[in-house]
C-alpha cells in the first residue's frame, strides 16, 4: 500500500511538474528579455556618454563655458533687471561696443580705464596677466607688484607690453589711473545723468597708445599741430620711444609717400590675390563673414593635395591679416580648399592659431570640418573699415545688384498700359534712361508696337541723360494747353532708402524719383521743359 501510494505521488508529482514547466519556461523567456532590454539600455546610455565626453573633450573651455552660461540652470540663477535697476536711479556705465549697423552701443556697470601697461577695474576684485605672457617667473612678478599696489576690491589686467616693465613704470602707470578714476567720481557728484564723465583718446592718441611700442621702427606725422601733441603723450607715457617720433617734411601727401592710398583701396576690395596666384574673395554681411579661398592660377609642381595645402596655408596668414587690417570681427566663416588627409588639414589649422596669436582681439576657431570650413569669432568694438569709409549704395540699398534694361522696359511698357486706361490724351511720353530708350525702339520695338495697337495711344519715347538706369517717368501732353502732366514715376516702393526717409520727413510730400547725381534744380528744370512742349 506504501508503496501504491509512493507511486500515486511521483505520478502526481510528475503532472504537476509538467504543467509547471510551460509557466517557468514563460517567466525565463519573460527574465531573458528584460536582461537584454536593460542591456540595450546600458548600451545606449554608454554611447551617449561616450558621445557627451567626446563633445566636451573637442570642445575648448572657452566654448564650453559659454555653453554652460546658456544652459537654463544658468540663466535661472541671473537676477531680475526689475530687482536691480529702478526708474530714476543713475549709474555709471561705460561703452563696451560702438554702434555697428543697426545695432545700438552696448554698456556695462564693470569700468574698465586703460592706461600703457595695465587696465585699471575698480568695481572688479581682480587681477589678470596677459596670456601672451609665457614666463610663469615674470607673471608671477607682475602679480605681486599688483597685488600690493591695488585698493582693496578693485581690479588691475596686466597688459602684454608690460613684461619685462621695470616696478617704478608700472606704479606710475597704476597712480595714473587711480587719479582718473578719483577725477571721475568726483565729475559723478557734481552733475546730474545724463552726463559725459569722461571720454576716450581721440584716434591718434589711442593708436599712439595701443600700436606704438618698441616693434614699430618709426611713428611719423606730417601736421604740425597733432606732431606737438603726440610727442607730448610720448614724453609723458612712453619716454624711451621719444626718438622714433619725426615729422614728415615731404612736399608729396604723405599717404603717397608711404603707399598708403594703394593699401586703403586693396583692404576695401572684394578679392584678395595672394602671392602663389590664388586669392580671397571676402564678403560681409549682417549675421558674419564669409572668406573664400580660391586656386586662382597656382597649379603647383606635384600633386593636387599638396598644392591645395600650400594654398591653404598662405590663405590662413592673409586671412588673418586681413581681419587686423580691415578690423572684422564677429562670426566669420572660412572655406577653404577642400583637402582629403586630415593631417593636411590639421597643418593649416595650425598656420590658422599661429597667425592668431598676433592679433590682439580676442578670437575662437573651430577645428577644420570635412568640407574645408572653419568657424571662428573675433572680438568686434568698432565698425570694419569697409563700413567706415563707405555707405550702402541709395539705388541697390547694398545688394550690389540694379535691374537689367529689359526688366526696366517691360515696366515701363506695362505702366503704359495702366495710364491708358485713365487718360484721354492719345500721347503717352516715356521719359527713361538712354540705354532703355535705345532697347524700346530697337530690339523690343514689336513690344513697344503691342502696347500702341492694344491701347489705342501713341507712345513716344524720350532718353534723359541725367536718368539712372530704373528711372522712367510717364506723363501726357495736354494739346489745349500745351501743359505736360506726369502721371507716373518709379514706383515709390522702389526708391532708394534715402529717399524714402527724407520724403517722410517733408511730410510725405510726392516727389519724382530723382538717380545717377540729379539734383532738385535739375528735376524743376526738366520739369519746365516739359511744360513748355
Amino acid at each position: 500500500e506504501e508503496t501504491e501510494e509512493a507511486q500515486a505521488a511521483e505520478e502526481q508529482g510528475a503532472e504537476e511538474g509538467a504543467r509547471a514547466e510551460p509557466e517557468g519556461e514563460a517567466e525565463e523567456e519573460s527574465e531573458a528579455k528584460e536582461a537584454s532590454g536593460a542591456a540595450r539600455g546600458r548600451k545606449r546610455r554608454r554611447r551617449r556618454r561616450a558621445k557627451t565626453l567626446t563633445r566636451s573633450s573637442a570642445e575648448s573651455p572657452r566654448v564650453r563655458a559659454r555653453r554652460e552660461r546658456r544652459s537654463p540652470s544658468r540663466r535661472r540663477e541671473r537676477p531680475k533687471i526689475q530687482d536691480v535697476l529702478k526708474e530714476g536711479q543713475e549709474i555709471v556705465v561705460q561703452v563696451a561696443k560702438a554702434p555697428i549697423g543697426s545695432k545700438g552701443a552696448r554698456i556695462t556697470t564693470h569700468i574698465s580705464l586703460p592706461g600703457r601697461h595695465l587696465v585699471f577695474m575698480p568695481t572688479v576684485d581682480h587681477v589678470g596677466i596677459s596670456r601672451r605672457i609665457a614666463s610663469d617667473k615674470e607673471r608671477r612678478r607682475l602679480r605681486q607688484i599688483i597685488e600690493e599696489i591695488r585698493p582693496p576690491g578693485t581690479g588691475f589686467i596686466v597688459r602684454t607690453v608690460a613684461e619685462g616693465i621695470d616696478r617704478e613704470k608700472l606704479i606710475a602707470d597704476a597712480r595714473f589711473l587711480l587719479n582718473l578714476w578719483a577725477d571721475i567720481n568726483k565729475r559723478k557728484d557734481r552733475v546730474s545723468a545724463p552726463a559725459l564723465l569722461h571720454p576716450d583718446l581721440d584716434l591718434i592718441l589711442r593708436a599712439t597708445r595701443d600700436l606704438f611700442s618698441e616693434d614699430v621702427e618709426k611713428l611719423i606725422i606730417d601736421d604740425p599741430r597733432e606732431y606737438e601733441r603726440v610727442k607730448g603723450f610720448v614724453e609723458t607715457h612712453l619716454p624711451t620711444l621719444r626718438d622714433k617720433v619725426e615729422r614728415f617734411q615731404g612736399k608729396e601727401p604723405i599717404f603717397d609717400a608711404y603707399g598708403i592710398e594703394d593699401e586703403l583701396r586693396r583692404a576695401q576690395q572684394r578679392k584678395v590675390w595672394l602671392k602663389s596666384g590664388g586669392y580671397l574673395v571676402i564678403d560681409q554681411a549682417e549675421a558674419l563673414t564669409a572668406i573664400d579661398v580660391n586656386s586662382g592660377r597656382y597649379i603647383g609642381k606635384k600633386d593636387l593635395e599638396e598644392t591645395i595645402t600650400k594654398i591653404n596655408i598662405e590663405a590662413a596668414e592673409e586671412i588673418v591679416h586681413q581681419l587686423r587690417l580691415r578690423n572684422i570681427g564677429g562670426i566669420i566663416i572660412l572655406d577653404f580648399i577642400d583637402m582629403e588627409k586630415s593631417s593636411n588639414r590639421e597643418k593649416v589649422y595650425k598656420a590658422l592659431e599661429r597667425a592668431l596669436r598676433q592679433d590682439k582681439a580676442k578670437s575662437n576657431i573651430l577645428k577644420i570640418s570635412e568640407l574645408g570650413l572653419v568657424e571662428m569669432t573675433r572680438k568686434r568694438v568698432r565698425e570694419s573699415l569697409t563700413r567706415m569709409m563707405n555707405e550702402p549704395c541709395p539705388y541697390c540699398d547694398g545688394s550690389g545688384l540694379i535691374k537689367t534694361t529689359t526688366t526696366v522696359a517691360y515696366a515701363a511698357l506695362r505702366d503704359a498700359m495702366r495710364e491708358a486706361m485713365h487718360r484721354k490724351e492719345d500721347t503717352i511720353f516715356i521719359n527713361c534712361n538712354p540705354e532703355v530708350a535705345a532697347l524700346l525702339t530697337t530690339v523690343e520695338r514689336e513690344a513697344l508696337g503691342y502696347v500702341m495697337d492694344r491701347t489705342g495711344k501713341k507712345l513716344v519715347i524720350r532718353p534723359q541723360e541725367n536718368y539712372h538706369r530704373e528711372q522712367y517717368d510717364l506723363y501726357t501732353k495736354n494739346t489745349a494747353t500745351g501743359a505736360a502732366v506726369v502721371t507716373r514715376s518709379t514706383p515709390p516702393a522702389e526708391r532708394p532708402r534715402v529717399e524714402q526717409e527724407a520724403s517722410s520727413s517733408r511730410g510725405g510730400r510726392r516727389r519724382r524719383r530723382r538717380r545717377g547725381g540729379r539734383g532738385r534744380k535739375a528735376a524743376k528744370k526738366s520739369e519746365a521743359e516739359q511744360g513748355s512742349e
